[in-house]
């Protein structure tokens, strides 16, 4: 057995068996394997796709790349979130603290932001002092001293789907669904998650543009995530348009406090809601989704939400002053308004358009290795559907200048989309997939 008649036997449309794909993993990660190799062959499972038993396998190959995570010792139950990136989302900063809680454990393992899609590391970076670099041993003596984590994937977990990400990237096969399933979900496994929830979005800030591609790919999760011992229950979320009105990373920790102090955008907390609600049902802290829905609510009402948040902040060696005074976290040098040049209803806000102007001014990366401006980005200040007036502001900009503030503000302003007749507000979830 050898590297270059597995690529071969893929490329020519061949199934591969469980040892064959285990090898050609753990060769490529192990250093064995070269890059051109390892691109050949994913642009071969690219083109010609994978079975289930293959994907599973290459998911389980994966996982096992490095280290395992066991938390059964310090937490017995442990529910994971994921979400397929957009524009804005928050979620997870939110959310992990919320369900945590209720006392039901998070560990999050989580990652930063490629292209116009925001990374969780990234806007949690934005709070001085806090580290997304934890050790194995530091990540569990803070789960079992407070019940969260929020940190970054070490080099020892799932080593094989860093690797393979890199290269997915600069090779154009990033949206393969088997390759997809495999990243997310090898992760998750090495992690040490029994259950999971999946927000997989669909529009034009999303992976998957269309709702049949979503679905798809929220299917696959499902099974392939049940079949491999995780509870697993996908939702269909929105990515037509930001989640919220924060496009950016110190803006976005802004408004994800807002959430959890009891205000903020309706739509963003309601979408919180409907994640923690069926990540406290996995987790059996209530009987039906209902009731945990009815639960999360009352976490967030109570302020035990934001204490968890304050909690993980400061495990993290993150500058709590800052959560309680969150204008101290914007910096940004130039501050501009955009007015609507005309009156009407919105019809579209083009997610992809606001994240593409918020990445330009430095917000983003376009490869991977970009430092980022934590403190530029854009506040939305209208939804779908909303009738706006002329010359009321549509968006804030927060930029390093003037200039870079005013070739945002063209972008920005054509990705809204006006009329005069009505339009209906877009929908937040689109279906519920489960096993």
């Amino acid at each position: 057995m050898n590297a270059v008649e597995i690529v071969a036997r893929k490329r020519d449309g061949h199934v591969l068996n469980a040892e064959e794909i285990d090898f050609f993993i753990q060769g490529y990660t192990r250093g064995d394997i070269p890059d051109y190799q390892a691109s050949a062959w994913l642009m071969a499972a690219y083109l010609n796709g994978m079975n289930e038993r293959e994907t599973r396998d290459l998911t389980i190959s994966m996982a096992h790349s490095g280290d395992v995570l066991s938390l059964e010792d310090i937490a017995p139950f442990i529910v994971d979130k994921h979400s397929t990136g957009g524009v804005g989302d928050k979620v997870s900063l939110i959310v992990a603290p919320l369900v945590a809680a209720s006392g039901l454990p998070v560990a999050k393992i989580s990652g930063r932001g490629l292209g116009f899609t925001g990374g969780t590391l990234d806007k949690l970076e934005s709070i001085p002092g806090y580290r997304t670099d934890l050790t194995e041993d530091e990540f569990r003596s803070q789960l079992d001293k407070i019940g969260i984590v929020l940190t970054g994937q070490t080099k020892a977990l799932a080593p094989a789907d860093g690797k393979l990400y890199s290269l997915r990237d600069v090779t154009a096969t990033v949206g393969s669904l088997p390759l997809i399933v495999s990243s997310i979900l090898s992760k998750k496994i090495a992690g040490g998650a029994d259950a999971l929830i999946l927000d997989v979005k669909t529009g034009t800030g999303a992976l998957m543009k269309t709702l049949d591609q979503s679905r798809h790919l929220a299917r696959a999760l499902v099974q392939h995530g049940t079949a491999l011992g995780l509870k697993t229950v996908a939702l269909v979320s929105d990515m037509n348009q930001p989640l919220g009105h924060a496009v950016g990373n110190a803006i976005e920790v802004q408004e994800a406090i807002a959430i959890l102090q009891g205000h903020g955008p309706v739509e963003l907390r309601e979408h919180c809601l409907r994640i923690a609600a069926e990540m406290l049902f996995l987790g059996k802290k209530t009987a039906t989704v209902e009731a945990a829905y009815a639960q999360a609510t009352t976490l967030l009402d109570t302020g035990r939400a934001m204490d968890k948040f304050r909690s993980l902040i400061a495990a993290q060696g993150g500058d709590v002053e800052t959560i309680d005074h969150p204008d101290r976290l914007l910096h940004a040098q130039a501050i501009h308004e955009i007015l609507a040049p005309r009156g009407g209803y919105l019809s579209a806000v083009d997610a992809a358009q606001i994240g593409i102007a918020v990445m330009r001014l430095g917000g983003g990366r376009q490869n991977k290795g970009d430092q980022i401006n934590h403190s530029v980005g854009t506040v939305i200040h209208n939804k779908v559907g909303d009738l706006v007036q002329r010359d009321a502001s549509l968006a804030t900009i927060y930029a390093n200048s003037e200039s870079q503030a005013a070739d945002a503000a063209e972008d920005i302003l054509d990705a809204h989309t006006f009329t005069d007749s009505p339009v209906p507000p877009l929908p937040l979830f689109y279906d519920r997939i489960a096993a």
